[in-house]
């Protein structure tokens, strides 16, 4: 079915239900399908049609949301980009995806007039934030200048409906190919449709341009949820929105998670109407979500694992994994399953298999693959990284991960990122969870540095808890004393922070590249 359908749907069932709070502006679902409507005539009158595409660069805000359902009205495909791109990377993502429409925060309009004469299939430009500019069309005049007719697209399921490009820490951007059906088929199978006696707020941080907050505006619509939009986050705003709207689920990313927690004033709000937290995008420490747990009582977690290529959660550890009862052993489970992504979800088939593409023994690692409605239809304009990632109907997801005897699955890091340290492999995950349990290590990323007697060694970059101080040879120790001795880091860098995309990974690749120098004895 086409996206359109849970905005109309939800409009028709609770029409005066609030659908968006941003910025001191409050919008009901029929006042934004009105606003929907007006701008999906707005850009047919500027020419945009089936399969044209339309980008979108802005922090977010309700027209970003505006934006996806209109182009999906006029069966055209939305291009959100980042809005922390350089000029260089707008440029090369922009003649990649050849929009004919860019809408765009007024911020980034000196930056777009730059680039104009190298984006030739943009059209028309239009500028946001009530913002005027020569050779730019404004967003509130458009709309305001548009009719509200109802529009009736004729894409569906396995049609086209977003290109969403990845974040390129390796490489130019790939732009995944996402459908109708893409959304549609996790919403329908795990989402609870929208109830007129029913009413929640969903907080939203997590950026639009990425997967993670699309699929969160998708549920929102379908689930008739009212959708508090953040900028980009900040803890004090965001504990404020929680507090004043009485925000009752929220999706956040570990990186956030903690920075509420370390704040001086987490405990000067009332948090207590969080009923549900999905993380994800990122690995979650243990110290991290075991602290979450005990600071939200009351609130259930949930770590949802998914990627941009499966355009939403494949595997999910539910809130009854995050309840740490029971005896000893029951708690040293439950603590163990924490470091896992829990199971795949009933409509989605998930394995782990070797080079060979043959599923792997209980335990062993090896690459997960996923196969489903959901799946990428492949990335755009390139068709051999789309033959290298979807095999036989199977996502190949670069993420390495085992089985355990409970089916649960755990990560034992990213393909490329995996050391082969003198013929044993290295998992990054392990070595980092064991360094996070360090009294004096707050954050921790290992890396492999190349090694002519070994192949590759291991070497730790690590940020000191406040006040703390490292010990090199101590937590070398540390680590020998709780994993095979080769895992162990044997070099450790301490930093002030590590660096990070806007969703919290760490940026191996920066990291490889900053402290490459070889490890001697």
């Amino acid at each position: 079915m086409n996206t359109t359908e849970f905005l109309n749907v939800t409009s028709l069932i609770v029409p005066e239900r609030t659908a968006i709070v941003f910025d001191g502006k409050r919008f009901s679902f029929a006042e934004l399908s009105e606003r929907v409507n007006r701008l999906a005539n707005g850009l047919k009158d500027l020419g945009v049609g089936k399969g044209d595409r339309i980008a979108a660069m802005q922090v977010n805000c309700n027209e970003y949301i505006e934006a996806y359902f209109a182009a999906a009205k006029l069966d055209a495909v939305y291009v959100p980009l980042n809005f922390r791109a350089r000029a260089e990377e707008i440029e090369y993502m922009v003649n990649d995806s050849g929009p004919k429409v860019f809408i765009s925060g007024g911020r980034y309009i000196p930056m777009l007039d730059e680039l104009r004469s190298n984006i030739p299939s943009v059209e028309n430009f239009i500028c946001l934030d009530g913002a005027n500019s020569e050779g730019w069309v404004n967003y509130d005049e458009l709309l305001e200048n548009s009719s509200n007719d109802e529009l009736f697209p004729l894409d569906d399921d396995d049609d086209l409906s977003m290109v969403m490009f990845t974040a390129g820490t390796t490489g130019s951007p790939k732009g995944v190919m996402l459908s109708h059906e893409s959304f549609s088929s996790y919403i329908l199978s795990n989402v609870s449709p929208v109830e007129i006696d029913i009413e929640e707020k969903n907080i939203l941080t997590v950026p639009l341009y990425h997967i993670a907050g699309v699929q969160a505006v998708i549920a929102a619509i379908y689930g008739g949820r009212t959708l508090i939009i953040q900028r980009q986050f900040e803890p004090v705003e965001w504990m404020t929105l929680v507090q004043e709207e009485s925000a009752d689920r929220a999706m956040m990313v570990p990186t956030m998670l903690k920075m509420l927690m370390d704040h001086e004033r987490f405990q000067d709000f009332d948090l207590s109407s969080l009923r549900v937290i999905t993380y994800g995008a990122a690995p979650m420490p243990l110290e991290v979500i075991k602290t979450a747990i005990k600071n939200f009582p009351g609130t259930h977690f949930i770590n949802a694992f998914g990627q941009t290529e499966t355009a939403a959660t494949i595997t999910m550890l539910p809130p009854e994994d995050h309840i740490l009862e029971g005896n000893e052993q029951e708690i040293d489970k439950k603590l163990k399953r924490l470091t896992s992504i829990g199971k795949p979800l009933p409509d989605v088939d998930v394995r782990i298999v070797d080079e060979d593409g043959s599923e792997v023994s209980l335990g062993e690692t090896g690459e997960i693959v996923a196969s489903g409605g959901r799946l990428m239809k492949g990335y755009w304009n390139q068709e051999e990284a789309t033959a290298q990632a979807l095999k036989g109907g199977w996502l190949y997801t670069g993420d390495l991960g085992y089985f355990d005897e409970d089916g649960y699955i755990f990560l034992s890091g990213r393909a490329k990122d995996f050391i082969k340290r003198g013929g044993e492999m290295v998992s990054p995950e392990e070595v980092e969870q064991v360094l996070h349990s360090h009294p004096s290590i707050d954050e921790a990323a290992i890396i492999g540095i190349p090694d002519l007697d070994w192949g590759e060694r291991v070497r730790a970059i690590v940020v000191a808890k406040p006040g703390a101080t490292i010990d090199e040879a101590e937590v070398i120790e540390y680590c020998r004393s709780k994993m095979s001795s080769y895992k162990k880091p044997e070099s450790i860098f301490v930093v002030d922070s590590l660096p990070r995309n806007p969703l919290g990974k760490v940026l191996k690749r920066v990291l490889r590249e900053q402290y490459n120098e070889p490890i001697t004895d």
